[in-house]
């Protein structure tokens, strides 16, 4: 039976529609034509997964001097027009490399050994500048931070590194990690291969961005509210958000207030191929590992494939792209063909249209301290209206949208009220529906943001977009994004892949499944 929707819900999301649209236009006469054309891929060690410049290099196909070698070329060739890369530690990357060139060819270990052992050695690796590289700068994109280096590496930085892959540069971050696009006070703004003129998602967008141009073999990201996911997605590569808990938080700046925000917060691999995802989230999740049987056959034939077209009509939040929209389709039927109609069913869940509402409200705690905290270093809270103030003169040193955030978070429910009790009832409710649906063999096909990468600043006029991937922190289910090729603007699309708690390995297979289909990460551009 049809659902009845409210005439004032259908005017306001008319006039928001048209409201959109209106600013989208004059983003476009303000952006004019595509940005700054990318430099060709002309390296083949570049197009090689992190996975299989693992084989080649303990093979000694190539060697871990020339895989960094190839890689350092590359970031200085597209750092200057991308800003993707905030920190280097090049010498030290070179001389860890032809250690580990040393290694190999000592013949100490044989190549199963290697395998095992040190899967990933000598392959060069970036993460962003909220995860602690020991010696390299761990600002967040905080002024305050700008001088601030890391004392030791993150946990999950630390079990890649015993793997073997060797840290090369840091990445861009939104400050404080509170906005899904990557510009700061300290290292400015992050741009976008695909179209420089758009944004690359936060706050793992410089991460997002150098996987994309083939700047970087693999990388770490960290997701709270959909930033592992969106960068994935604006930047048309993969990325994961484990299940709650799996990854260790240990080592990111800011660190969660609460137990329940640890759980929201997850540390996870991006890649521009699907099967370096198994293969690092296996290292990362280090003794809980084996919650997740990774190395599990998955059966596609015999999993059930749930798809979700849009939240439902969400108040301030746009329609799904008529691009994306295909992009589902196409999903569809492919899974549909290879798989059997039968396995594919349609969902509606109206508790989606809540997102954002359930997410600010389950991010209180009872600790008293909000994002103006996080703002003032974990040491104060700031004063955000004089803040705003002075930046309206050019003289604060935060951003406009994170002062703008705080204020809108201060506003939020608070930990304990009627409200938080009423969204949390919420949050639990449509956890324990997607659980009862997806059980141990299903996912959700949802989409990862309703439109494509949006022109710079652009955010700001929708704010609440994040809530497609909002709503699975808070929920804690692992999810998956997954390139399908690009759209008519030239832009990366994509979905999200869903599953239930420490069933990560269902949402890794069908992202392989839909690479093999779609192709995975296309190359940017290059404009003549």
């Amino acid at each position: 039976m049809a659902q009845h929707v409210p005439l004032s819900r259908v005017i306001g999301s008319y006039i928001f529609g048209i409201l959109q649209a209106c600013i989208r236009f004059l983003f476009r006469l303000i952006y004019g034509a595509k940005g700054e054309s990318m430099p060709p891929i002309t390296d083949p060690i570049l197009l090689e997964s992190a996975s299989s410049l693992a084989r080649k290099i303990r093979n000694q196909e190539l060697s871990s001097v020339q895989v960094m070698e190839s890689f350092i070329r590359r970031i200085k060739e597209v750092n200057p027009i991308l800003n993707c890369v905030v920190d280097e530690r090049y010498d030290q990357a070179l001389q860890e490399a032809a250690d580990a060139d040393k290694l190999i060819k000592s013949g100490h270990h044989t190549v199963e050994e290697l395998a095992k052992q040190k899967p990933f050695l000598g392959v060069p690796i970036t993460t962003k500048d909220c995860i602690s590289v020991k010696g390299m700068l761990h600002t967040a994109g905080l002024y305050d931070r700008r001088e601030v280096r890391g004392s030791k590496d993150a946990d999950a930085m630390a079990l890649m590194r015993k793997a073997g892959a060797i840290p090369i540069a840091l990445t861009n971050v939104s400050e404080v990690c509170m906005w899904w696009e990557s510009n700061n006070t300290v290292h400015g703004r992050t741009r976008n291969a695909y179209d420089t003129n758009r944004i690359v998602g936060g706050s793992s967008g410089g991460e997002g961005c150098i996987q994309s141009a083939a700047a970087s073999a693999f990388g770490l990201g960290s997701d709270i509210g959909g930033s592992i996911r969106m960068p994935a997605f604006f930047n048309g590569i993969f990325g994961h958000k484990p299940s709650k808990l799996v990854v260790s938080n240990v080592g990111q700046f800011p660190a969660p207030f609460s137990d329940e925000q640890n759980s929201f917060l997850g540390l996870g691999p991006m890649s521009r191929f699907a099967e370096d995802l198994r293969p690092m989230l296996r290292i990362m999740s280090g003794e809980k590992a084996d919650l997740l049987n990774l190395d599990k056959e998955v059966d596609l034939s015999k999993m059930k494939f749930f798809y979700q077209e849009s939240d439902g009509g969400a108040r301030l939040v746009s329609s799904v792209d008529p691009d994306l929209q295909k992009a589902m389709q196409r999903v569809v039927r492919h899974l549909s063909e290879k798989f059997g109609s039968k396995q594919v069913e349609r969902i509606q869940l109206p508790l989606f249209r809540q997102s954002a509402a359930i997410w600010f409200a389950n991010m209180r705690d009872d600790s008293g301290h909000g994002f103006a905290y996080q703002l003032g270093n974990l040491e104060h809270d700031i004063n955000t209206y004089w803040e705003l103030f002075k930046w309206l003169f050019g003289a604060s040193k935060h951003t406009f949208i994170g002062l703008s955030t705080a204020i809108m978070d201060s506003a939020q429910c608070k930990h304990g009220s009627p409200k938080y009790d009423h969204m949390v009832r919420k949050r639990n409710d449509l956890r324990s529906e997607l659980q009862r649906l997806l059980g141990d063999n299903g996912v959700l096909i949802y989409p990862t943001h309703p439109t494509v990468a949006p022109y710079h600043n652009e955010p700001v006029t929708r704010p609440l977009n994040f809530a497609y991937t909002g709503i699975v922190n808070v929920l804690g289910f692992p999810a998956t994004a997954v390139p399908l090729g690009k759209g008519s603007e030239g832009l990366p699309l994509g979905v999200q892949v869903i599953a239930n708690f420490n069933e990560d390995r269902l949402c890794l297979a069908v992202a392989e499944e839909l690479e093999r289909a779609f192709g995975g990460w296309t190359r940017p551009q290059v404009r003549v």
